[in-house]
Order: structure tokens, then sequence, then C-alpha cells
């Protein structure tokens, strides 16, 4: 599939503005999307959406269909009559910093006023809304059942370990998940009708920014959690023991970012029973996904050709084995259902020479960053002057410091080792070092958005010039991850202007675009 000649911007929805400890769908998300429009970009890219359950990471959901509560919008539940303006007042919260996200805060707001509209929704019941309700429960009844019961047992225990629930819920006795579903069906109805909020007020978003010309680009992990509804519901489709414990799980070797590797722990997959059905569970994720997103963003491809197998219970990902993956065969069982499938391929890390074959057989973009480039002078495959076509670049991702704290460390490390930086070959030696040093982000934008791939993409981070502190995540570091937030005095004119001339230079404005 090819990707036209583009640009946009990375920002989660929790990083947006807002009242409320948190972003949402709400209309700092229109504003967003106006921004985008004003800035010349017509791609909008996020993490994933699903409700979190480690460390408020959006890679570890309870989840790989649902969407995440705290996304939702109060204002938007005021405008469809669900909650009252006081109501907001009611609930107010605590002070929190506008500048970091309040997890704890937005967890029991937002809780709170959900409820207060689950009672409004059914006590005071509206034929046109319950009949969306019901539509909604009945279309996405293959995954949403499984998770709502398993989101009310997971409140009712206390804990998302399932395999210390009662061993007969632990195998799903059918008998346990009648008995279950009766004595919880107030509490699975909510988590029912918390999804139908959610998806509400995204797929009206995602209208918004589709009528003016913004696409949404999604991120897939490939791998789900051992606490999420998924495993507990599919069991089979996992390498677990007789008791529902992992008996491999994820991660990845030593590589950039951690000297001991990445310890996941999320459980692998029995590819085999998988390709017994096809890849049927695969498809129908891909094609939930593709109704939420225009793009989506494949976490660690590298999986499909070979994944770092760990034995449960192992200290860190050191000693794990490369495994075979499934290789093409699940994108193509999607696409004979789907048909042409807008992927782009997370190709980083150690990736061998096989991991870029199934990527090119499968027609995908992977993904150039430009942090990744001037460490060897030899290598230039992060370079700018080397970036295909088929590819998106990047200043940096969610993982990487901001572009400036990136620079800022390199000439550090300049003077104190007096070595010779080989970005400073491509950067504007006319400028005085004062005048570099404030302008570095958009000379180093101007680089990416300048190369031959056909999409780059920028952290609104990076498009402000922000330092380490807004650095948005740092892999192997279990705490003080994903709260950046922007200011809402930051989507302004004038940076919206900057970054439609860069594009525009660059070629990558859309023919006919508002002025």
């Amino acid at each position: 599939m090819e990707f036209p000649r583009a640009s946009g911007v990375l920002l989660h929805i929790t990083s947006l503005p807002g009242d409320f400890a948190v972003g949402d769908l709400g209309p700092e998300a229109y504003r967003f999307v106006d921004f985008l429009v004003d800035a010349g970009q017509t791609i909008w890219q996020i993490l994933p959406l699903g409700p979190t359950i480690r460390c408020d990471s959006p890679y570890s959901c309870y989840s790989a269909f649902a969407g995440n509560a705290l996304l939702i919008s109060p204002v938007e539940l005021v405008r469809d009559g669900l909650l009252q303006a006081t109501e907001l007042e009611m609930f107010r919260l605590p002070r929190v910093r506008a500048e970091t996200v309040d997890y704890l805060a937005a967890t029991d707001f937002k809780w709170q006023l959900l409820k207060v509209a689950y009672e409004r929704f059914f006590s005071q019941p509206v034929c046109s809304q319950l009949d969306r309700f019901e539509a909604f429960c009945t279309t996405q009844r293959r995954w949403l059942d499984d998770f709502a019961l398993y989101a009310a047992l997971m409140k009712h225990f206390g804990q998302d370990q399932w395999d210390l629930w009662d061993a007969d819920l632990v195998r799903r006795e059918p008998d346990a998940l009648r008995r279950w579903g009766k004595a919880l069906s107030k509490q699975i109805e909510f988590e029912q009708f918390v999804q139908f909020l959610f998806f509400t007020q995204w797929q009206r978003l995602k209208q918004y920014a589709n009528s003016n010309n913004i696409r949404l680009f999604g991120d897939m992990p490939i791998f789900v959690a051992h606490g999420s509804a998924d495993v507990w519901s599919h069991q089979e489709l996992f390498w677990l023991d007789e008791g529902g414990k992992p008996q491999f799980v994820a991660g990845v070797p030593p590589d950039y970012f951690s000297k001991t590797g990445q310890l996941w722990g999320n459980p692998l997959y029995r590819w085999e029973a998988l390709a017994a059905t096809n890849y049927a569970w695969w498809t129908h994720r891909f094609e939930v996904a593709f109704e939420m997103y225009d793009l989506l963003r494949i976490d660690h491809f590298r999986a499909f050709d070979a994944y770092w197998e760990v034995p449960a219970g192992a200290a860190t990902a050191i000693h794990g084995r490369w495994a075979p993956g499934p290789g093409a065969a699940p994108f193509e069982a999607a696409r004979q259902k789907l048909g042409e499938l807008p992927i782009v391929a997370e190709d980083l890390g150690l990736i061998t020479e096989s991991v870029h074959e199934l990527r090119d057989e499968l027609g995908f973009p992977g993904m150039r960053i430009l942090q990744f480039g001037f460490d060897n002078a030899e290598d230039n495959f992060h370079r700018p002057e080397a970036f295909p076509v088929n590819s998106v670049a990047y200043t940096g991702t969610h993982d990487n410091d901001t572009i400036v704290s990136w620079y800022r460390q390199r000439q550090l490390e300049k003077q104190a080792t007096g070595k010779v930086d080989i970005l400073d070959r491509y950067l504007d030696e006319d400028e005085a070092p004062e005048v570099r040093e404030k302008m570095i982000h958009w000379q180093l934008i101007a680089m990416v958005l300048g190369s031959a791939s056909s999409t780059a993409i920028v952290p609104m981070q990076d498009i402000l010039g922000l330092d380490q502190w807004a650095r948005m995540n740092t892999p192997g570091l279990a705490e003080g991850n994903w709260g950046w937030r922007l200011e809402a005095s930051q989507l302004n004119d004038a940076i919206a202007a900057e970054l439609r001339v860069v594009t525009e230079h660059t070629q990558r404005l859309t023919v006919g675009a508002p002025a």
C-alpha cells in the first residue's frame, strides 16, 4: 500500500491539556485537530488506547480491544445530557499540576462521574440512546462480553491475577461463568456502558478529524498482558500451564535502551494453535483496530519473524532465546477478510535481514529514527539522506529522549571528550552557537521532514523544543513515565505557523490545504 507524502505529530491523548488531571476526548482534542490543520499536518499519531494495568503504561492493558475509561470526556458527557455541569463541581478534583498527568486523581474523579452517568442513562432512558447502546453491545459482542465479565470479576476479587481466582473461573467452566455473570450483572452492564461511552466519543472525534483531512494513526502492541480479558478468555492461544500461569514470557535482549534487556512479562502466543483457526483472533483484532484508526503501527513487528522467549520467573531478559514467529501468515489471513492493511512496521532494535525481508514481502513501511543515526560514522541507516520512500521518519519516538535533550547531551559529550560529532556536519555552520542552540529543534525537524520518507512524524515535545523533563517514557524504568502534558498556551498560532512553513518547504503540505 502506497503512503502519500505527508507529515504529522505524535501526541498521546493523555498528554492533551484540560481540567481533569488527564487529557481526554473532549474539547482540547478537537482543538488539537484544529492546530494540526493550521500547521499543515495530516496525521495525528497516538499511543495505544486500552485500559492500563501496569504503571499507567498504554503498552500494558487488560484488553486488546477495550478503551481506557480515563480518556472519556466529562464535558462531552454534559453535552450528551448524561451529566450536569454542576456535578463536575460536586466531584471537584484536588488541585493538580497542569503540566503532569495525575492518574490517581483522574481515576477517582472519572469513575465517580461515570457511575452518575450510568445511573442517569438507565433511570431516565431515551429510546434512541438505548437503541445505540444495545446495537453497540451486539456489534462488539465478540470481545465485549468477555471483557465486561473480566473487568467485573477483576474488581470483585480486587486483582487482575486471574489464575488466583476461584478454580472454576480460572478454567472458565460454563456453570461458573453463568453464575458469576448473574451475580455481577449490574457491574457487567456498567462496564459495557463505559465502553459504549468511550467508543461513542472516539468515533465522534475520528469523524471530526477525518472531515478535516486528518488521519488517526494508532498503535498496536504485538503482545497482550497476562492479566487481561484476552488471555483469560483465550487460554488455548497462549503458553500457559494447567493453572493458567505463563510458561514463557516476552521481552527483548540487551540493546540500545537496556544492558539487561527488557523483561515485559507478557505470555507468548501458541502460534500453531492460532494457525489452526486461520489466525481468527488476530483478524478480529485488526478489524476492530481499523474501525478506530486510519493507519496502524505494529509495535515490535520483528516478533512476527522471531521473538525473544524468556522462561517465566526469570529475573531479567538476558537468558532468553530467539524462537520463530509466524511470518506473514497472520497478515495474509487478515487481508483475505479485510482487504489492504495500512500498517507501519515498528522494526527497531536488534533487527536481522529476515525481518526486513518479511516487512518488504508484506509491503509495509518501516521506521527510521534520526536519533539513532549519528553514533557510527560508517552506518547511515538512520540518517535522513538514507531514508527510503517506503518508510516513516521520526526525530524520536515515545521511547526516546526529546530531540533538544538528545542534542545537548551530544554537545556535553563532545566538550568532555574533544571528539568530533558527525551531527555537526549536517547543521548550519553560519549560525552563532547561541542561535543554533535556540533553534536546533527546527533544524533537526527540517532534516526529517526533508527526507525521502513518504511519512514524517514529530513528537509534540520536539516541535516545542522541550528538554528532558518532557520525555514520555524511559524503557526499563518502571516509575515516572507517561506523565507529560501539553499546556493549553503551547498550542498557539506562532508554533502552527512555524511548523507549516517547514512542512511547505519540504513538500509535505497537502495540495489545497487551508491557508
